[in-house]
């Protein structure tokens, strides 16, 4: 076979259509499913509590000094079950005025959509700074928005996660401080006593363990993440 006979060789298109009565093909609607499926850690991160909420219990660790412990799953765990707590009355109106209604056939697929968006709008906006959305309102060259389903998620969703993230640091700010002073006091100590070659983490970490369990450090950390939505 030379190359002539090659190049005539024609290759078969693969095509994607749709049915007769003009619906969204099978092939269409599986690569729609999978497209969200990828995108839902990046939907649990941004559009819920969890950032606030796994920030805060890393600063908890680290302040510990504990290197590793709680290891990374039950942190993650936690606090995925702590985010479904939070958002359990926003998922509540989602199912009830979206998902079932649309389930039943009862409403669109637009309609579906506009219902579940505006719970989560609520939400969202009630924990986003105005500094913040205005940020992204002045580059996008925006109209300052009369109610909260006129903000349009490109700029509700990074002004939310940039918002949660300054109330992290902020209580995270707020819990290093009986660490700092349990480190500062074991570290004076040691240097008054001469022993400077002793690491004062070595110290202080049974110290602060011992405080943050005679206080229900985790009860008094998830009763403060709580109440902060």
């Amino acid at each position: 076979m030379n190359y002539l006979s090659l190049l005539a060789i024609t290759i078969p298109g693969i095509s994607v259509g749709t049915d007769g009565s003009g619906d969204v093909s099978t092939t269409l609607q599986l690569l729609f499913l999978l497209t969200i499926l990828s995108l839902a850690p990046a939907i649990l991160i941004l559009l819920t509590s969890f950032t606030r909420i796994i920030i805060v219990l890393s600063f908890v660790r680290t302040g510990l000094g504990t290197q590793s412990m709680p290891p990374n799953q039950v942190l993650i765990g936690l606090a995925l079950f702590l985010t479904f707590f939070v958002m359990s009355p926003v998922l509540s109106e989602i199912n009830d005025n979206a998902l079932q209604p649309f389930l039943n056939d009862e409403i669109s697929q637009e309609q579906a959509l506009d219902n579940a968006s505006s719970p989560m709008k609520e939400f969202m906006a009630k924990h986003t700074r105005e500094k913040d959305l205005a940020l992204f309102y002045s580059y996008q060259g925006l109209e300052k928005p009369t109610t909260i389903d006129e903000i349009p998620f490109t700029s509700l969703i990074p002004a939310f996660a940039i918002s949660e993230l300054k109330t992290a640091f902020q209580i995270g700010f707020i819990i290093f401080i009986p660490f700092l002073i349990i480190d500062m006091v074991v570290a004076s100590t040691l240097m008054s006593m001469g022993m400077m070659m002793l690491p004062p983490v070595m110290i202080s970490l049974p110290f602060k363990i011992l405080l943050f369990v005679l206080v229900d450090g985790w009860n008094l950390i998830v009763e403060s993440l709580l109440m902060s939505f």
